[in-house]
């Protein structure tokens, strides 16, 4: 089959690579129909995540047919048209019976290397690192799912692919990132990163009841869709301190919830941000994290700090001082996107939100390369790629 793989720092190809095969019986195999490119596959093309190999198939918010299934697979046939959650979880261990998916024991085969750098293994996820279970990914014809029984969603009405294919992984994480800012009605919500992750931030404060919603970046096209798809006030912090324009906004007391939806590649302002940038290239640190100094800084005392954006390492001069002093409340995580798959299918199909409208490029697979790079750079107005194997 083909697929996007792998080959080093700004080198993706489309290769023929096998063909995925049944090799538990809680498999099931889907001929994929639709798969897009996410941000954190970026820090998979920069060469900033540890662990991956040449020729890994990369991709992890995939969907399409079903073409096979294990034997211990009861709640899918052949022919069911589902999406694929990126977080792979078994159901049935300490933490998926608490719905903490993304943290499963059981589905990370290399458990033991994500051990000794972080503690403890999370989940294992699609096309994300052979530290995260060396999975192939979903940028492809044909994906090998485990644990089938406990992972896809079917999709049995007549919408499009666009509009359910975000349920893999954006539309989960921006609602997550929302829901672990505590809001309640009528707050302020700041959200850093207007990337498809923060779009869908934007919408889910609004589905939770904020109250107002202002979004920060620098990328016009961005801008322009938070305010005329999300209702969002915006801040582009290249022409104003993000800090003093949200402390106008609210009056001297701060955004009640913080979103830093942008994570490892943050873009910084000063000298700082040239000094995380040259840390992280000589690899003296692992991520920049100019987000979340600033939203540490700007978050009201006693609020809270949501961390959707993907992080990989360790960092300087972090602010743990005013995080402290100010009793912000942090919640971060991959996103468990079992527990969402559901109630959100069901918020689409009933008309709230249409996530196709953040797609602005839709693709055959064979232009995967290219699009990674148009995707990086933010060319061609491009938010969001979605690919047609």
């Amino acid at each position: 089959m083909r697929a996007l793989t792998w080959h080093g720092k700004e080198d993706v190809r489309v290769e023929e690579v096998p063909d995925p095969e049944i090799v538990n019986p809680r498999d099931a195999i889907i001929e994929v129909t639709a798969t897009a490119i996410c941000g954190s596959d970026l820090h998979l093309y920069d060469d900033h995540v540890p662990t991956m190999r040449e020729g890994d198939v990369l991709g992890h918010e995939p969907m399409g047919e079903v073409v096979e299934v294990g034997d211990a697979v009861e709640n899918l046939a052949e022919g069911d048209r589902v999406v694929v959650p990126f977080t792979i979880s078994c159901g049935s261990c300490w933490f998926c019976e608490r719905g903490l998916y993304s943290l499963c024991d059981n589905s990370n085969p290399n458990a033991e290397l994500a051990r000794k750098t972080m503690g403890h293994s999370p989940a294992g996820l699609f096309g994300y690192s052979h530290m995260l279970g060396g999975y192939a990914g979903g940028q492809a014809e044909y994906l090998r799912v485990p644990y089938a029984d406990v992972g896809p969603v079917k999709v049995d009405s007549d919408l499009s692919d666009e509009q359910v294919l975000f349920l893999s992984d954006i539309f989960p994480t921006g609602y997550m990132a929302a829901e672990n800012a505590d809001i309640e009605d009528g707050d302020t919500v700041a959200v850093w990163g207007c990337g498809p992750v923060g779009q869908f931030a934007i919408q889910s404060a609004w589905l939770l009841g904020a109250g107002r919603v202002v979004a920060i970046d620098r990328v016009p096209e961005r801008l322009g869709m938070a305010r005329e798809h999300g209702d969002a006030e915006t801040i582009d912090f290249e022409e104003e301190d993000v800090y003093d324009r949200l402390m106008a906004m609210t009056g001297g007391r701060g955004p009640d919830g913080c979103i830093d939806a942008v994570g490892s590649e943050a873009h910084g302002t000063g000298l700082a941000g040239v000094s995380d940038k040259a840390k992280q290239e000589v690899g003296l640190q692992a991520d920049r994290p100019h987000v979340l100094r600033e939203a540490i800084k700007c978050c009201r005392k006693g609020g809270t700090l949501s961390v959707p954006g993907v992080y990989v390492g360790d960092v300087d001069n972090l602010p743990v001082g005013p995080l402290m002093n100010k009793a912000l409340t942090v919640k971060t995580g991959q996103t468990h996107v079992q527990r969402y798959l559901d109630p959100l299918l069901e918020r689409i199909e009933d008309g709230d939100i249409d996530p196709s409208f953040v797609v602005t490029h839709d693709e055959p697979l064979e232009k995967g390369p290219e699009l990674y790079e148009t995707f990086r750079e933010k060319e061609d107005d491009c938010i969001k790629v979605v690919l047609t194997p």
